[in-house]
């Protein structure tokens, strides 16, 4: 009726009423003998009639850039994730990347969640540094704060930062490399050992660091950019980017429609 549906328009736009689901309200609104009509009504009644539920949401303002350095070596990340098998086991990968490059300095594949591994990696991915110290964003995870890695940081060869608690920044880039790692290459083969998956993740590392163009280098490759050996690229690229167009645009003029 013209009275019931005037109720639930005042229910549904109503601010006391903004926190309970359409669906909850329409049981709400029978047991409070006000009308007595299926969720499926309110719906189709909110629908025709456009109305719209005070329950615009606020939330805070995310950070537009996330922490970036300046050259190889001043950042890193590591993290560690999980990798489930067709039986059902686990399989644990933990990598440090450099926030600078993006390449993958270390990283290691365990059948058992291995707390020192981090330390590890990070002896291996520093053997090669000489005067640099750098700055190693992690996670709260007990494989970031252990004796090893305690030990590492007082030791001077690096400093450590919590994520989202020391810094308002994530750690987000690494996080971004597992879903690529996931998605683009492992879910797309037969994860039936961590054998398997250590040769999975053995060839991507090897493609992404050494092959694979990241956009945000103008074409350049996490190595490239890491060795500073791959400066001309973008330029070569630009060049050869217009060659082609005005190499199109010839080929295109020259072509003659049939029926003209």
């Amino acid at each position: 009726t013209p009275a019931e549906v005037d109720t639930i328009k005042k229910m549904v736009t109503s601010d006391e009423y903004r926190h309970v689901p359409t669906g909850t309200l329409a049981l709400l609104a029978q047991r409070l003998r006000k009308v007595f009509a299926s969720s499926s009504t309110w719906y189709r009644l909110i629908r025709i009639h456009e109305w719209r539920r005070p329950r615009k949401r606020i939330h805070p303002v995310k950070p537009k850039v996330s922490i970036s350095a300046s050259g190889p070596n001043e950042i890193w990340h590591v993290d560690t994730t999980l990798i489930r098998l067709l039986d059902g086991n686990r399989a644990y990968l933990h990598a440090v990347i450099d926030n600078f490059s993006r390449r993958i300095l270390a990283w290691k594949v365990s059948a058992t969640f291995d707390p020192s591994a981090t330390a590890e990696l990070l002896l291996r991915a520093a053997r090669h540094l000489e005067d640099t110290k750098p700055t190693l964003l992690v996670d709260g995870g007990v494989e970031n704060f252990n004796i090893e890695v305690d030990e590492l940081v007082g030791s001077g060869i690096l400093n450590r930062l919590l994520a989202m608690t020391e810094i308002t920044f994530s750690n987000s880039l690494i996080e971004s490399w597992w879903r690529v790692l996931k998605h683009q290459w492992l879910y797309l083969n037969t994860l039936d050992t961590v054998s398997t998956i250590k040769n999975l993740v053995t060839f991507y590392v090897e493609e992404h660091n050494t092959r694979l163009p990241h956009s945000a280098f103008r074409g350049q490759t996490p190595d490239e950019m890491y060795f500073k050996t791959g400066n001309e690229i973008p330029r070569r690229l630009e060049t050869a980017r217009k060659a082609a167009r005005e190499a199109r645009m010839e080929v295109n003029r020259n072509n003659s429609c049939p029926t003209c």
